[in-house]
């Protein structure tokens, strides 16, 4: 689909912003009759207009009057660039200050100031003191433009001022994961389910699977500016009809999501991006994209600040939120910090997290302090991978941490083998547990030679027996050398001193095969059969094979079998065996 930009408009109620997205449009922005009656926005409005270079722009026209500032959040959240509008025969107003306050707030650069109703006050004036007042804030020297939505005097000098801030815009990333936002839900009689929502980064097409809180939805079909696309892509306008949920279960704020990208919080730390004139609240009203919810704020140390929320949000690093005391008409800015912050149970543990967080911002002192953890769930909180962390399978490690923890496994398997002088190595949950991970396939990038991991153990490749242990192998070994399929009976064993717990040690070692339960003969004995084998005619019987081996029932059964098992020997209907 052709390309497209997402405006907002602000300001005060009355200075003409819905006439001027008319005038722009030629489009209706207002929803009901009961604001055309009242001639104030009280919901958000939308509309839309193909510009003369071709650009298609979405307006959404935020409501301004002072009961409906969430709504005006609600539609200012997701946009990137905003439409300030001013009458020149009002000027500067409280709802206007609130609205620059919430702007401000939400760290808006991209902005073009409009000075409505020049045909009937002179707009120099107000322009003059509208920029002085933008100097300190995020929008300090936007241009300004005078216009009259009623004599259309100066809509081509804002149509080109327009262009200009649309070509200044940050592009949207076509690959990022979607966070669409609903600011609409409603239903349409043969379609079902429609939500309407600003799509600021990645796409969205028929037939994707987009997580709605727990559940999984479908898109039916896209509409982007009131006509069907095959896919939409950020920045965009766009409407959605999905299956698998119903109107009446969504609501103004809920998220429709990329599955896995986004992780549910209700604990995050962020930071004051200015100081806030007075005390935070104890409880603010967050805002972030069209989602309001209530939260408590607990200080941390400086402009830092932990936030509670009263319902999970999907949010990521890096976030902008609002933060409005509801007593007051007042506004603060936080950038998301973290969206798994840790526990603060110590004396002091607060001041050092705020510590933490202002020296060693970023992905690589995140993952150090997590030490481990998946690659997609890191990425879900909206960290890139830091160049030096290691990767083993799905799992992220913090830099240097792989080369220490390999340090410490000769020290745990050597403690391991002098309490336990028959088991070859600790098991590899011993080890993974003494080292603090998560799970035992990350032993694979620790455990380095001579150490090897085998049979769920973490071993010395070439283990030792104790000496009265080898000695007895050694013996039963030399017996086998000379005749390899005469496995020693029990009694033998014991006598030697080999019982139950010795010949397993001996097995584990690698020095001794344990073909059945009380039948061990020595590594190398597959050879030795095939060999027997191959110098009798096929197919052969159990009894031939037997012969052959020059051994008894007892061993022979067995052997065969694992022979059978190993893919050595091929078993026949009428129970004869042949060489594979």
């Amino acid at each position: 689909m052709i390309g497209m930009d997402v405006l907002a408009t602000a300001g005060h109620v009355d200075h003409g912003k819905s006439a001027l997205v008319r005038a722009l449009t030629g489009m209706e922005p207002d929803r009901w009759a009961e604001e055309r009656r009242r001639g104030l926005t009280i919901d958000l409005g939308f509309a839309w207009t193909t510009l003369p270079s071709g650009r298609r722009l979405a307006i959404v026209d935020v409501p301004g009057h002072e009961r409906f500032v969430g709504n005006m959040l609600a539609g200012v959240g997701p946009v990137p660039a905003a439409l300030l509008v001013v009458a020149a025969d009002d000027g500067w107003s409280a709802q206007t200050a609130e609205h620059v306050a919430g702007l401000d707030a939400l760290g808006v650069r991209h902005a073009l100031l409009a000075v409505t109703k020049a045909d009937l006050a002179d707009p120099a004036p107000v322009l003059a003191d509208v920029r002085e007042r933008l100097a300190g804030t995020s929008m300090a020297g936007i241009p300004g433009v005078a216009v009259s939505a009623l004599t259309g005097a100066g809509m081509p000098e804002l149509t080109t001022a327009l262009e200009t801030l649309l070509d200044g815009l940050p592009a949207a990333d076509p690959t990022a994961p979607v966070r669409l936002w609903v600011d609409r839900a409603f239903t349409i009689r043969g379609a079902g389910t429609v939500v309407t929502g600003t799509l600021a980064g990645g796409s969205v097409a028929a037939g994707d699977r987009l997580l709605l809180g727990g559940r999984e939805v479908t898109v039916r079909g896209v509409q982007s500016l009131g006509a069907p696309v095959d896919r939409a892509t950020a920045p965009a306008r766009v409407a959605l009809n999905l299956r698998g949920v119903a109107a009446l279960d969504l609501s103004r704020g809920d998220a429709l999501l990329t599955p896995a990208a986004f992780r549910f919080t209700e604990l995050v730390d962020v930071t004051l991006a200015r100081d806030p004139e007075g005390r935070l609240p104890a409880e603010p009203v967050v805002h972030v994209g069209s989602a309001t919810v209530g939260a408590r704020s607990r200080p941390l140390g400086g402009a830092v600040v932990r936030l509670r929320l009263a319902t999970p949000l999907p949010l990521r690093v890096g976030d902008r939120l609002l933060l409005r005391d509801p007593g007051a008409r007042r506004v603060v800015g936080a950038d998301v910090l973290d969206v798994d912050p840790p526990e603060l149970r110590r004396r002091g543990a607060a001041r050092q997290r705020a510590a933490d967080l202002t020296t060693r911002p970023g992905a690589a002192a995140d993952l150090a302090r997590r030490r481990v953890v998946r690659a997609d769930e890191f990425a879900a909180m909206g960290w890139p991978v830091p160049e030096d962390a290691d990767r083993v399978g799905p799992w992220l490690l913090a830099a240097g941490l792989v080369d220490e923890l390999a340090a410490r496994v000769p020290d745990l398997v050597a403690a391991h083998r002098q309490a336990h002088p028959l088991e070859p190595g600790p098991p590899v949950d011993v080890v993974r547990r003494a080292l603090d991970l998560p799970d035992a396939e990350l032993l694979a990038a620790v455990v380095r030679p001579p150490l090897a991991l085998r049979e769920g153990r973490v071993v010395v490749a070439a283990a030792a027996l104790p000496e009265p242990v080898q000695r007895a192998v050694d013996g039963v070994l030399a017996r086998l050398a000379a005749d390899p399929f005469a496995a020693p009976e029990a009694p033998d064993l014991a006598a030697a001193g080999l019982g139950p717990r010795e010949l397993a040690a001996a097995v584990r070692s690698g020095q001794l095969l344990r073909i059945a339960d009380g039948v061990v003969l020595a590594p190398g004995v597959e050879d030795h059969a095939r060999a027997r084998l191959a110098g009798i005619p096929e197919p052969f019987t159990l009894s031939q094979a037997r012969q052959a081996w020059g051994t008894s029932r007892r061993v022979a059964v067995p052997l065969m079998e694992w022979l059978d098992t190993r893919g050595a020997t091929v078993r026949l209907p009428d129970n004869t065996r042949r060489l594979r």
